[in-house]
């Protein structure tokens, strides 16, 4: 097997810990990289919280079934801690570097600079920021072509999307081998312009705040909200994509819907956007057009109809709530 790249994790905390888990699975060695100046004491003190975090997380990764008991010791030994002041060791040779430190300009500013002053000058640098847009960190950085950000999704080492944002100054080989690289460990990258929320928070975010919306207003307890949510919205998009569910049932569907909810309701939120409109104009309603937004021209509609319909049956047996057979 041939030798697997050195990542590395600058900020030990939550995120930088589970990246190290989802790298070191996949075999590659991990420096895991304090960001904080600390006593060596407290930097003692810290290595062996991180290391026994990492451990205990390849423990239950092991109780999941996803490894062997006996292959969590070389694992756990992928990871390498490094103090605040190591950084030019820790990065020596090192081409793919993930920043995770704290959600401020402040401390990214700091971390950048640190970071570009020992790193090499093609090695990869991604953000995993969920907040700051990925233009408004490329001037922090030297040679912002090599650039981008990568917002993992917690926790790290199991969720498999990781949204890829380059910022206007990235060169397309950078995007296109920080996705190679994830692709080979397992993620599924996708790539978004620098947008506020990317894709998944602000999606969810909209969802979140109708859900408590909905308790505010009384329309269902949260036990039942959350249990709609895991049995019908969470159970449908786990087979099928947002779009692609809008073109299962009909773009048209959505759009009087839309116009419904946002009369009876008085609130804009519920408006359609103007590309319902237009793909109800241009003929482009889902799959009984052949084109919606996506593309099924050519396709076998009865067999993919099937598949999905078999995946929601595999839903089904995963969740115990097979239909009760009388």
């Amino acid at each position: 097997m041939a030798e697997r790249e050195i990542i590395a994790a600058v900020g030990a905390g939550r995120m930088g810990r589970g990246m190290a888990v989802a790298f070191a699975y996949a075999g590659h060695p991990v420096h895991l990289i304090d960001a904080k100046p600390r006593t060596p004491e407290d930097a003692a003190r810290l290595a062996q919280e991180a290391g026994a975090e990492i451990r205990a997380t390849l423990g239950m990764m092991a109780g999941f079934g996803l490894l062997e008991e006996t292959e969590i010791d070389e694992m756990a030994a992928r990871v390498r801690y490094f103090s605040n002041d190591a950084l030019e060791t820790a990065l020596a040779g090192v081409r793919v570097i993930f920043e995770g430190v704290p959600e401020t300009m402040e401390a990214k500013t700091d971390a950048f600079a640190r970071v570009c002053a020992v790193a090499a000058a093609d090695a990869i640098i991604a953000s995993t920021t969920s907040t700051i847009l990925s233009n408004d960190l490329q001037p922090l950085v030297s040679h912002p072509e090599r650039f981008l950000n990568a917002h993992w999704l917690n926790p790290a080492f199991l969720v498999p999307l990781v949204e890829l944002s380059p910022g206007d100054a990235t060169a397309p080989q950078t995007t296109a081998a920080l996705k190679e690289l994830l692709e080979r460990i397992g993620k599924v990258p996708v790539i978004c312009a620098a947008s506020p929320g990317y894709i998944v928070p602000r999606i969810q975010i909209l969802a979140m705040n109708e859900a408590a919306r909905m308790v505010e207003e009384g329309v269902a307890s949260a036990e039942d909200i959350d249990k709609a949510t895991k049995y019908g919205f969470g159970f449908r998009f786990a087979v099928l994509g947002l779009l692609e569910f809008i073109d299962w049932g009909g773009g048209d569907i959505l759009y009087y819907a839309s116009r419904y909810m946002a009369g009876a309701t008085g609130a804009d939120r519920f408006k359609a956007p103007d590309i319902i409109e237009a793909n109800m104009a241009e003929g482009r309603t889902g799959l009984r057009d052949g084109q919606g937004f996506l593309d099924y021209e050519g396709m076998d509609v009865a067999a993919y109809q099937r598949g999905r319909l078999d995946a929601f049956a595999s839903m089904l047996r995963h969740l115990d709530k097979m239909p009760v057979k009388g």
